[in-house]
């Protein structure tokens, strides 16, 4: 369970070389090691987040996952938990795809769907069982503010976060009366490998930046985060703008 403090004895990493999921274990690393399974694809990457996060003090468990083998996911939330309960589990895959390509080849669209909406959806199921187990646990979702309004620019993107945003604060509330805590997080533009190339937006973060916002929503029990905080104001200022005029801003 969590500490007086809010700080596990075990983390999940779902997506476990994503680089704001390695923020998050490095930040937990501050008060000493605890276990953290990293749960990812097999190879160097994988390998040398586990080094990484081994030289830190934590006891490290890699496990193979792959986000579109739904079938695979209840057995892998188990597997993760033998050793003992799950603490926080994170939630932090995703694909960000071609944004022309994810409407217009039928393939790409399928997988940018099965990766950001039915991956978190399926994991999301297999982790509430084990939170209800468990009697406690937080799950932290990696969402977007993509997600919060829908742009042409990245709408298949956009509405894949939509849709698991929607089903990751609806979990929070079922959870809430079996001892279980969820946190979406919702970043704008973050540095990370995945956006590598990309132009920042306004209001870039870091992973760390991420990183502190996850740390701090779960011990304070938080539902939901944007990072940055400014990010609120401005999304809800964008929700109220009428289609014509929307569809006209640079974004």
């Amino acid at each position: 369970m969590l500490n007086a403090l809010g700080e596990p004895q075990s983390l999940l990493l779902l997506g476990g070389t994503s680089d704001i999921a390695l923020a998050v274990a490095e930040r937990y690393a501050a008060t000493g090691g605890i276990r953290v399974v990293l749960a990812a694809r097999p190879g160097p990457r994988r390998d040398a987040a586990a080094a990484r996060l081994g030289a830190l003090g934590h006891t490290v468990e890699a496990l193979d996952f792959d986000a579109t083998d739904t079938a695979s996911h209840p057995a892998l939330v188990e597997q993760a938990a033998r050793a003992g309960d799950i603490d926080v589990s994170v939630v932090a895959f995703g694909v960000l795809g071609d944004e022309e390509e994810a409407w217009q080849d039928h393939d790409a669209a399928v997988r940018l769907a099965q990766v950001n909406y039915v991956g978190p959806i399926s994991v999301g199921t297999a982790l509430a069982g084990q939170v209800r187990a468990q009697g406690h646990g937080a799950i932290v979702f990696l969402s977007s503010v993509a997600g919060e309004r829908v742009r042409r620019s990245n709408f298949a993107y956009g509405a894949s976060k939509a849709g698991a945003d929607g089903y990751y604060l609806g979990l929070g509330e079922a959870l809430r009366e079996h001892g279980g805590q969820v946190l979406v997080v919702r970043p704008g533009f973050v540095h990370t490998k995945m956006t590598e190339g990309r132009e920042p937006a306004p209001l870039a973060v870091s992973a760390e930046e991420v990183a502190d916002a996850v740390v701090a929503g779960v011990a304070a029990r938080k539902e939901l985060v944007w990072v940055p905080t400014a990010m609120r104001f401005v999304m809800s200022g964008l929700r109220h703008v009428p289609r014509p005029l929307f569809r006209r801003l640079p974004i």
